[in-house]
């Protein structure tokens, strides 16, 4: 391979890791925020490629917000819903795919987190921030309300910018979208009431 085939690859490969870290962001009280990584707690380069979970000080995250940290490659979203956004997942189980998380629940949720929030914890959640449709990272829309490629009865949650799939506060995907399953619910597990362990759970551990 030439060496001007190989810097367009390596280029391109740092173009792709940039996009996947831009297009996550954080919304507190609906605006949007660009939310950079995670990196105080972040696994050497070694450890991430052999998969190593990755532990996230939650402490200082409020109702609202969003943090996004990195595990095996993908974004990972940790919300800390609000009050109110937890009081309306059960209203709107009629109108997802799989409200009660039973297709795929092995791949997609752990046993854990098989309940309405699809959490261990009623206010945060932890799902992998990728569309189960072609692999595009959702963006934010916590913003209750009629907006642009939203229904007007719209509750807040995540809607992917690439084929309009659209997802409640508990990363379940709304009926008659492309993607086919709620954002995955990756392994993870509290090492204390602020410390997340992403990666891990004590099934596994």
């Amino acid at each position: 391979m030439s060496e001007s085939l190989v810097g367009a690859s390596r280029i391109d490969s740092s173009k792709r890791t940039w996009l996947i870290a831009s297009s996550c962001a954080g919304a507190v009280g609906g605006v949007a925020t660009a939310i950079p990584f995670v990196s105080t707690f972040q696994p050497s380069e070694r450890a991430k490629a052999a998969g190593a979970a990755v532990e996230v000080d939650i402490s200082a995250l409020q109702p609202g917000e969003k943090i996004t940290v990195e595990w095996r490659g993908k974004p990972v979203w940790i919300l800390k819903r609000t009050a109110a956004q937890i009081a309306e997942l059960p209203k709107l189980d009629g109108q997802l795919a799989d409200p009660k998380s039973e297709r795929h629940p092995d791949e997609f949720t752990p046993e854990y987190a098989r309940n309405e929030g699809r959490s261990i914890k009623k206010d945060v959640l932890v799902v992998v921030g990728i569309c189960t449709h072609l692999g595009c990272s959702p963006i934010d829309k916590f913003v209750a309300g009629p907006q642009p490629s939203l229904p007007d009865d719209w509750q807040g949650g995540f809607l992917c910018p690439c084929h309009g799939s659209t997802f409640d506060m508990a990363g379940r995907v709304f009926k008659n979208k492309p993607a086919p399953d709620n954002l995955p619910v990756p392994p993870h597990m509290y090492l204390s009431d602020t410390r997340l362990l992403i990666g891990e759970d004590k099934k596994s551990a």
